[in-house]
């Protein structure tokens, strides 16, 4: 396959059209179709639809860009680093997390990676949606119990699961109790609750008397004694372990993973396999009290 025709390829395909992608490079309109035709003709695949004022990739085209794009661009970041002599992390990284994990550990660990890698300009945003990696220009997305998807490959960091914790001194329920619940989220007007304790599984009915967005502030409301909640153990292992809450059981088949995802693809650039080292630095063995002394240290 001709690297260069491939290259003129993905500089068409990210352009959105040969015009423009002549602009942008400088190079004549002419050459590039010439070459993208070459590419199809080696290929025996049509990889764009020529219309009048736009271009269109087919499905062969759209997997084409995906992996040759991000496997061009590893070459160019690897050829530069050997152009300067280094195989140093460098550039930019960009990086999707849920929005627990980034409210609670994500800017101690940019800050860490930051000030061990200078040369790498990192980005993170916070979002629970699935992002589509290549669509949107990430470079790893971290995500929990994440669906299986062909397209990535990744690693967990991270186990945790739920507990019932309640202010101190506020009883477990009898039977028949109803009592008072902090939730994330729409409450129902009134559900259940089961947990598993050392003498089994038991259920109570709850009233949610307050609904919020984050689990940090569930955990706060939690904290200032109006109710109880379902919580991440690593958030709250300290508050038990010092009497500011008490646990009451644990919530069955609530076990989580998080796990960094990244473009299943044979090159892995510097920057994140040094984020990925960073990640196994902090967090070991992937424990939820590991989470949570990373969260107080």
């Amino acid at each position: 396959m001709d690297l260069l025709a491939l290259a003129d390829f993905v500089l068409v395909a990210r352009h959105g059209g040969f015009g423009r992608a002549a602009r942008a490079a400088g190079r004549p309109k002419a050459t590039l179709s010439r070459r993208v035709a070459d590419l199809e003709a080696s290929l025996g695949l049509r990889l764009v639809e020529r219309g009048a004022r736009m271009l269109k990739l087919t499905e062969e085209g759209r997997a084409l860009h995906q992996r040759a794009g991000a496997l061009l661009t590893e070459l160019d970041e690897t050829a530069s680093a050997i152009a300067a002599g280094s195989d140093k992390p460098r550039g930019r990284l960009r990086i999707s997390a849920p929005l627990l994990f980034s409210q609670a550990a994500m800017g101690k660990l940019a800050a860490g990676f930051t000030l061990k890698y200078p040369d790498v300009r990192l980005e993170v945003t916070t979002e629970d949606r699935a992002v589509d990696m290549v669509e949107e220009g990430y470079d790893l997305v971290i995500r929990i119990n994440p669906d299986p998807d062909d397209s990535l490959v990744g690693r967990v960091f991270l186990r945790d699961h739920l507990v019932i914790v309640a202010p101190t001194g506020v009883t477990p329920p009898n039977a028949g109790a109803i009592v008072p619940v902090v939730v994330r989220g729409s409450p129902d007007i009134m559900t259940e609750w089961a947990m598993m304790t050392d003498a089994g599984k038991s259920t109570f009915k709850v009233e949610p008397v307050l609904s919020l967005s984050s689990l940090l502030n569930v955990r706060d409301a939690a904290r200032m004694g109006v109710g109880a909640a379902r919580l991440p153990i690593s958030l709250v292992s300290h508050d038990i372990t010092s009497g500011r809450l008490a646990k009451w059981g644990s919530v069955q088949d609530s076990d989580v993973a998080l796990w960094a995802l990244y473009p299943s693809r044979r090159l892995l650039s510097a920057r994140v396999s040094a984020f990925l080292d960073h990640l196994k630095s902090a967090f070991p063995n992937g424990t939820p009290n590991e989470l949570a002394a990373y969260l107080e240290g």
